[in-house]
């Protein structure tokens, strides 16, 4: 072969090629266009499929918000209020009734000692601590404390009666019964603590103690609509005063202008 004859397959070889790479080219640009649509679509699918994740995911949530009982929605309300201020004796206190009617004594405990921390004479809270103790098998402490909350309301008919109410709520007759004596001691001619003690006993279906208290706490004050009727189905009839006016001036200057 001549020298022009390889020279002329050189070149033909070499615009070959070029061809061949410029079709090669092509190919790739289509091959990475196709392959970024791909792309696109897998993302706009991927998005998708996430949206209806959280779509789903709110549904559940709400779901499970409906499903809640009301102990839990109490018990996320009470947290909330706690968490916005953590010294309040109130929500501690209602947040451990929660956990009392659930029978968690150690956690109803641990909310009515957090109470008393912040409200030493918080009365539910010391008659409640009382109940969780003795629900709790520890006796001896209930009964330490007990004693120790009795003493501190002792100079007071007022506290006595908190108290007392207290202890009745918890069902601790024993207590209740100690503290309503103690008020009546401090304050004996007192309508609302001889009313108090004549429901106590009417709760007890004790109609004739109930009648005695309920009698007194009328003859002290005969301005209680609710005794009354209590005593008249008791068979006791009683007449609630009537009111009568109190300023007469007007009345007065009446008379004054007929007689005029």
């Amino acid at each position: 072969m001549s020298v022009a004859s390889v020279r002329r397959a050189a070149r033909w070889n070499e615009q070959g090629g070029v061809k061949r790479i410029l079709i090669g080219g092509a190919e790739m640009r289509v091959k990475t266009r196709v392959l970024g649509l791909a792309f696109l679509g897998f993302a706009l699918l991927l998005a998708g499929c996430n949206s209806a994740d959280k779509d789903k995911a709110a549904g559940g949530q709400k779901a499970v918000e409906v499903k809640k009982t009301p102990a839990e929605k109490d018990k996320a309300r009470l947290l909330k209020k706690i968490d916005r201020k953590f010294e309040n004796p109130d929500a501690h206190y209602e947040l451990g009734r929660v956990y009392q009617a659930e029978g968690l004594w150690a956690y109803a405990l641990h909310h009515y000692e957090v109470a008393l921390n912040f409200n030493p004479v918080h009365r539910e809270a010391q008659a409640a601590r009382i109940k969780v103790l003795m629900d709790g098998g520890d006796a001896t402490m209930a009964k330490l404390l007990a004693d120790e909350y009795i003493r501190q309301a002792s100079d007071s008919a007022e506290e006595s009666l908190r108290l007392a109410l207290a202890f009745q709520e918890q069902t601790l007759d024993e207590y209740a019964m100690t503290c309503y004596q103690q008020a009546l001691r401090l304050a004996p001619n007192s309508a609302k603590i001889n009313r108090q003690i004549g429901y106590y006993y009417l709760g007890k279906n004790d109609k004739e103690t109930a009648k005695n208290y309920l009698t007194r706490s009328f003859q002290l004050n005969p301005n209680q609509p609710e005794v009354a009727g209590e005593l008249g189905r008791m068979g006791i009839a009683v007449q609630i005063p009537r009111k009568t006016e109190k300023n007469t001036k007007k009345l007065d200057k009446m008379v004054e202008k007929s007689e005029k």
